[in-house]
């Protein structure tokens, strides 16, 4: 009796195997650009500044890296989002010179950034911007790393081999 249940065990994680690979191996197959690619570490340089289309772009960046042709890869790739720029306004929950459209897209951007951070993609603030544009550090989410000049942390990245997405 022991060795049958041992055996259809063995037989249900052979199963379970293959049908995983053959699924990571369909949803490779739908880019030709991933054939071969074992990882896709990326950097998305992040510098929108207005709610509705940031909310947007960083809802994009989210379903890919949630994405079967991603998440499928050999490795487990690496999502960093570097907010440089007037972007850096949108962090802040500091929102009294936005207007009721503008705090509904603020909400769902802090929607997906909480997402993001529970699914591991690091997010970075570059501080030299938080300071340009008047921007108080400590009304940003402790979820979203401060580092002092974000073109060195994208630097960094990139001669790590993460790809560059530049969202303006």
């Amino acid at each position: 009796m022991k060795q049958k249940s041992i055996s259809a065990m063995t037989v249900f994680f052979l199963v379970l195997g293959v049908t995983a690979a053959l699924t990571v191996s369909v949803a490779a197959q739908e880019y030709d650009a991933l054939q071969g690619v074992k990882q896709a570490d990326t950097l998305f340089d992040f510098r929108e500044g207005i709610p509705a289309k940031a909310a947007g772009h960083l809802s994009l960046v989210h379903k890919t890296f949630q994405d079967k042709a991603i998440a499928g890869l050999a490795k487990k790739s690496e999502f960093v989002v570097v907010f440089m720029g007037s972007s850096v306004k949108l962090l802040s929950s500091n929102r009294n010179d936005f207007t009721a459209g503008e705090k509904k897209s603020l909400e769902k951007l802090d929607q997906v950034i909480a997402a993001m951070a529970k699914d591991g993609i690091k997010m970075e603030v570059c501080l030299f911007a938080v300071d340009s544009f008047g921007v108080d550090p400590e009304s940003i989410s402790k979820k979203i790393d401060r580092v002092p000049n974000g073109w060195i942390s994208a630097l960094g990245y990139q001669a790590r081999g993460y790809a560059l997405v530049p969202i303006y």
